[in-house]
């Protein structure tokens, strides 16, 4: 403490003398790597299993955008499938806009494109979206449909079939009305087969879960992050696979993870 701080009282950065954070080349790579924990066995969820042998725990209609410019179209389309689609749906937990700001006006064939164009492309084929990949373009955007589903080299291609993209500047669509509606044509077609979905018993070992920040207070390092963290091992032992999805949360504890990687490489 740079000074007495009272009882109950906040404290906060400028209260205390923070130690310097050690450069990334100096800090120890595998040196203390974990033993392996005996196995848990026979623990299982009621799951979602998608023909690519992906197992999911919701049932969700996800909705892929080629470009941020259709993100208003289609937030204005979910309101409408959840007012008044779903209720036909009983077996369907939801629908997922993923939109993100990508798209339009980019350098398509940069090299550093493959990370926007992979992770849009895989978020598509998230196990609780059962397979069914419907995209909404606007036409003109430098990521195309094609181009998106196809992905690039380390992932697999998405084969769909063109009524399965709706393009917003499609001359046959006449008007925002045209649109919102040609949209919710194809949700219906994908909302009809995901609805005879079943759960049925799975493995605990095929889940994968992601780990991210709820909203970091004071005590999360010593209430919820090591909870979270005891939960993860269980996973583990029982074969699952478990990663931070937000890897930023851990950048002031960076020094207590290199340690326990399971070899350099990692």
């Amino acid at each position: 403490a740079l000074r007495d701080i009272a009882q109950g009282s906040w404290i906060d950065e400028s209260l205390v003398a923070l130690p310097e954070a050690p450069p990334l080349e100096s800090l120890p790579l595998a040196t203390q790597v974990p033993p392996d924990l005996p196995p848990l066995e026979g623990y299982t969820f009621e799951g979602y299993r998608n023909a690519d042998g992906s197992v999911g725990t919701r049932n969700l209609l996800g909705i892929t955008t080629s470009v941020h410019c259709v993100a208003g179209v289609v937030d204005h389309v979910v309101q409408i499938i959840e007012r008044d689609l779903l209720p036909r749906y009983p077996n369907v937990d939801g629908v997922v806009a993923l939109n993100h700001l990508y798209g339009c006006g980019v350098a398509i064939n940069a090299p550093a494109a493959v990370v926007p164009i992979r992770t849009i492309h895989n978020l598509a084929l998230n196990a609780n979206f059962g397979g069914e990949v419907m995209i909404v373009s606007l036409g003109c955007e430098k990521l195309q449909p094609e181009r998106l589903l196809t992905g690039t080299p380390d992932v697999q291609a998405i084969s769909l079939d063109d009524h399965d993209i709706v393009r917003l500047q499609d001359e046959k669509l006449v008007g925002f009305g045209a649109m919102v509606n040609e949209i919710l044509q194809v949700a219906e077609r994908h909302l009809q087969r995901l609805n005879q979905r079943q759960r049925e018993t799975c493995s605990a070992a095929e889940l994968i879960v992601g780990m991210q920040c709820g909203g970091s207070d004071a005590f999360s390092g010593v209430t919820a992050n090591p909870a979270v963290g005891f939960a993860s091992d269980l996973l583990v032992r029982c074969g699952a696979t478990v990663m931070f999805s937000e890897v930023t949360e851990v950048r002031d504890a960076i020094h207590l993870l290199t340690p326990r990687v399971i070899n350099q490489e990692v």
